[in-house]
Order: C-alpha cells, then structure tokens, then sequence
C-alpha cells in the first residue's frame, strides 16, 4: 500500500493557522493593537476602510524594529517574547507564540513600514499570500505602521461569510475599547473612512471609562480594590440602581489581558445578590493582577481564555471585594451603629408574665402596640422605633438623617 500522508505546503498550513487565529477583521485589528502596545507605545492610530474589509491599518511610536527583525516578524512562531518553555508561564505581554504577521500575512496583502529611533531611514515590506513581494529602505516615522488589505482575497469563501459593514465595525470597536480600557496611559485614535469615531487621550482608569462610555457613566462607577497576598482586584463595579438588560459593558483583565470567564462573572452576580432587579446585568470593569506562574494565558488561539491555579480562591476574593465595595460606598443596605450619635437605651422592665413596659414618651407608640409588634419575642428580633412608626429592625429603612432609638426588652 502506498504511503498517503504528507506534509502541507506551507502556504496551505499558514492558511489553516489564519482560521484559527484571523476570524475577522476585529481579529486583525486587535493583533495589530496589541503588538503596538507590546512594542511600548505612548500613540496608537487605528485606521479602518469598509469595516476592515479594505483596509485595517494601526501607526504606533513604539521602539520600531531592525531590517531583519521586520522581515522575521512574518515568519511562523517567530517571536521577541519566549526564549525557554519556563518563559510560558511568566508573561506579560499581550502577543508571545509569534503567529499573528504570519497568519494575517496569509489571507491578506499587508505593508509594514518601521524605524528604529536610532536609525535614520526605516524598511518597507510588503508581503502577500505568505510571500515577501518587496523588502527596500524608505523614509518613515520611528514607530511602526501595519496596513492590512483586502483581507481574505485568498480565501473567497471566507469572505463571503463576513457580515454587514455595521456588524464588522462593531466587533472591531469592541476590540479597540477593550484595548484602551487596559491601557489608560496610552493615547488611542480611530478613524472609520473619513470620520474619527475615537480620541481618547492618556489617563487614568476612570477618565478613560468616561471617554469610552461617555460622561453619564461617572455618577454610576463604585471604586473597586482589595489586595491580598495572591492577587491584587482593582477597577470600577456600577451602582445597581443603573444595571441594565444587556452584558455589553461588563470587562475581565488578568495582567492586563482582556478574558472571558463565566465562572468570574457568577462571583461578582453573587456578589449583587438581592440588589438587582431580575434579568438585570451590572457594569463592571474588574482588573486582577496575579502571579504569571499562577496562570496559563496559552489555553486559547486568541488568548481570551485563561486558567487559574486556584479558581475557587480567584472566585472567593473577587466575590468578597465586590461586596466590600458595595458596602463601603453605601450603595448597600446596612445598619452603622457608629454614625447614630444620639443612639440611647431607655429602661424596659418586665412586670411578669409576657406583658412589656416600655414607658414610651408620649406621641410615640404604646406599649400595647410595641407588644402586639414584638410577640412572640425572640432572641434575635429588635424593636425600632422613629416617631410614630414602629416596626421590626429588620423592616426599617435606613438613614442618616434620622435619629433612631433602640428599644431592647429588659
């Protein structure tokens, strides 16, 4: 019997890689962002045509790369980020397994044009289907500029299952938002054909949620931190009285790395237990900084997906620092004995039997109703009493600007 297996071409493997790791234009658009970000840049343009269709094109002014580093860049499993297998579980980086050029490279025609600092002239490539077209010196600004165009020209099928400009834009925002979220100190702009849809200069974490989200979101943002010996939680959770019927402004960053994770989200909806309204989901933009060794960010093609060590002490701290934060800043409610000055305990005596004293100043509730409220009486129940209302302490409404008095059986 003859032997049947052979290896693919390389244009063919590259070809299969790109389905894994190029769904999309967002795809391309978010490898392109992270690399900019990876590469220490302070300025990051995104430049789109037709949803990405046309044209995905990211400028940065980050350190830029060498002739031969910008060539190598295109080459499978190239990378700046990995010299040993220990390397894997301590990064820090956006991109490390070097497969977004290359993969992009193959369904699509891509110029690179960059410039070390150092250097006085950069190198332009332009390479299509996997194959270097053109590698010359040219005159360019130091950074890095990627344009990627007519994205799966090689792949007509692929193509045809893209969806409307307006879907395609969409995905490429969200993308592009999540990117700026992690990245407040860095200055972010997009440009969609001849309008900027983004400006969002250098911040920090709670003015660049105000320029992506726009200023009504400032009166709904709960500050959110807590450090521990295993991970570090910081960021904004959203008060629950502007909870809204969809999920689209809730955000997981581990290191930096956007994720999705059903298993957090469920600690932080337990956290809000009781507190929203049915079918009603939260803002939260929740940071978590924690040991590399103590994840594997290599679990996924597009790195949203990640493992902890220890899901459940994850879920733990995560869940009790939302409830902390909610506390904290009174959006929950609670009982402050300290904030009560005028807080007093007149005597209630017994006189025998279950009948209850109270000598209650006049205006206020008799005894007769405090017993009728209180009977039967157990260990655990407590008497409020404000004005002329009387009801359990477990019913009564808090707040600061009413004096309360607390009424205990002798």
């Amino acid at each position: 019997m003859a032997d049947i297996i052979q290896l693919l071409p390389d244009a063919i493997a590259n070809q299969i890689a790109a389905g894994e790791v190029v769904q999309r234009p967002a795809s391309a658009a978010k490898e392109l962002m992270e690399n900019a970000v990876d590469a220490g840049s302070t300025q990051i343009k995104l430049i789109l045509k037709d949803a990405g269709k046309s044209l995905v094109q990211v400028i940065d002014n980050g350190c830029g790369m060498s002739p031969t580093d910008a060539r190598m860049s295109f080459e499978r499993h190239a990378t700046s980020k990995i010299r040993a297998a220990e390397d894997l579980f301590a990064i820090r980086t956006m991109g490390f397994r070097g497969e977004a050029l290359a993969s992009i490279a193959a369904v699509a025609q891509v110029e690179m044009k960059t410039r070390l600092y150092a250097e006085e002239v950069g190198v332009r490539l332009v390479v299509e289907d996997s194959t270097v077209k053109v590698q010359e010196a040219c005159q360019t600004a130091p950074g890095t500029s990627i344009a990627v165009r007519n994205l799966f020209y090689t792949i007509p099928a692929r193509r045809n299952f893209l969806k409307s400009d307006t879907v395609e834009l969409r995905h490429i925002l969200d993308e592009f938002q999540r990117i700026a979220i992690a990245n407040p100190d860095i200055q972010f702009v997009a440009h969609h054909n001849t309008n900027e849809l983004f400006h969002l200069p250098p911040g920090n974490l709670r003015q660049r949620l105000i320029s992506v989200f726009g200023v009504q979101v400032n009166k709904r943002l709960v500050p959110l931190g807590e450090e521990t010996d295993i991970a570090k939680i910081r960021g904004f959770i959203g008060k629950p009285e502007f909870a809204k019927k969809t999920r689209g402004e809730q955000m997981f960053f581990v290191n930096g790395r956007f994720i999705r994770s059903s298993y957090l989200n469920h600690a932080v909806m337990a956290a809000y237990e009781d507190l929203l309204p049915k079918d009603s989901y939260p803002l939260y933009v929740v940071f978590i900084d924690i040991d590399p060794s103590m994840i594997d960010v290599n679990v996924h093609p597009t790195k949203q997906e990640i493992k902890f060590d220890d899901e459940r002490l994850v879920y733990n701290y995560l869940r009790v620092a939302v409830r902390h934060a909610l506390g904290k800043y009174g959006v929950m409610p609670s009982l402050d004995f300290e904030q009560e000055n005028t807080l007093n305990l007149p005597p209630i005596a017994f006189s025998g039997g279950d009948s209850l004293k109270t000598g209650l100043p006049q205006g206020e509730c008799s005894g007769a109703e405090v017993a009728r409220i209180a009977k039967p009486w157990s260990a655990s129940r407590k008497i409020w009493s404000t004005g002329r209302r009387c009801m359990p302490a477990w019913k009564l409404p808090m707040s600061q600007n009413r004096t309360m008095r607390l009424r205990l059986p002798g």
